[in-house]
């Protein structure tokens, strides 16, 4: 099962976070956003279908997050939950932790915004586009 959706950089992109990495549909961000790395989020986990929202939730399903931009790609791996709701309207974040709230797609994530390729960072610095795709494996 993939999702698909599309954001862009923004010029207070950091990616300092040491636990999280975030995708928003909002449109600004503050310099202290540092696990932010895309902004204007053209889709939510409201979007998903049910039966993705439905394997989700669900500590056996080894989920992928694939990020890419112009220069840069990465992929993060982490868990659903049987916890995750999956009902925040703009926020998308995935955790190295296990903590769960409306707004966490993945837990027990291989990397946080630290981690992440300074290439894609980069791009994203300087508002690049960044195509997001969720794997369910």
């Amino acid at each position: 099962m993939i999702f698909k959706l599309t954001s862009k950089g923004h010029k207070n992109v950091t990616s300092l976070h040491k636990s999280t990495f975030e995708v928003t549909k909002d449109i600004e961000i503050g310099p202290t956003a540092d696990c932010i790395v895309g902004t204007s989020a053209d889709k939510s986990m409201l979007n998903f279908p049910q039966e993705f929202k439905d394997k989700i939730a669900n500590s056996n399903t080894k989920i992928r997050v694939i990020l890419d931009t112009e220069n840069g790609h990465d992929e993060i791996t982490g868990f659903g939950h049987e916890d995750l709701t999956l009902t925040h309207p703009t926020d998308i974040v995935c955790r190295t932790s296990d903590f769960t709230c409306s707004r966490t797609l993945m837990i027990k994530a291989d990397k946080a915004a630290k981690d992440l390729d300074p290439n894609l960072i980069e791009d994203l610095k300087n508002e690049k586009i960044m195509e997001v795709t969720i794997k369910l494996c």
